[in-house]
């Protein structure tokens, strides 16, 4: 009797440190998703700053912007720098509308249309939007699983137990209606 009320005890702490590791590894796999956003931000903003270069010559609108981008990329690094990911979505998101805007400008102006280099930095902009709106995705993905795994029964009382490891509130990167109406509407080209 004694010796089933231990294997009892020993398989119940065994399944808390399988939820607990399952936690810490998704917990992991957010903040891993969060520096993948992170690295198509920075090459969004550098591709910015290419593209800009490029057009000077053509126009006055890059100025502004250039400025608003810089701007917006340095109230972005404040806030994450600040802990404040809720702002920092929001100037990144800015940028966002920026980007998907450009294309309209550069109808106004032929020749730079034609520059190979302009459309080449166009195409990467578009590129790093893409890859940015799937990281995005990812990101939240796995912030779904995570809430819905500590929200379940018994992970709930391992999370109580260990809240300042387990219990975490990631704020959701927001995705344009357009970005989602591209991936719904996703077909292959043959």
């Amino acid at each position: 009797m004694g010796m089933l009320i231990l294997l009892i005890i020993i398989a119940i702490i065994a399944y808390a440190i399988l939820i607990y590791n399952r936690l810490i590894a998704q917990i992991e796999t957010i903040r891993n998703n969060q520096k993948q956003i992170d690295i198509q931000l920075d090459r969004r903003f550098k591709v910015f700053e290419s593209l800009i270069n490029v057009v000077k010559k053509y126009m006055d609108y890059e100025k502004t912007t250039l400025k608003d981008v810089v701007a917006l990329r340095n109230q972005a690094q404040q806030a994450h720098q600040a802990g404040d990911e809720k702002s920092r979505i929001e100037a990144e998101n800015k940028i966002s509308d920026i980007a998907t805007h450009l294309n309209v400008v550069f109808e106004q102006y032929p020749d730079l249309k034609a520059n190979q280099n302009c459309l080449q930095l166009q195409e990467e902009i578009v590129s790093t939007e893409n890859k940015l709106a799937y990281a995005k995705q990812s990101y939240n993905d796995s912030i779904e699983m995570y809430n819905a795994n500590k929200k379940s029964f018994p992970a709930t009382l391992i999370v109580s137990a260990f809240q300042g490891k387990l219990d975490f509130d990631f704020p959701y990167w927001q995705l344009s209606q357009e970005k989602i109406a591209q991936q719904e509407s996703y077909t292959v080209q043959l």
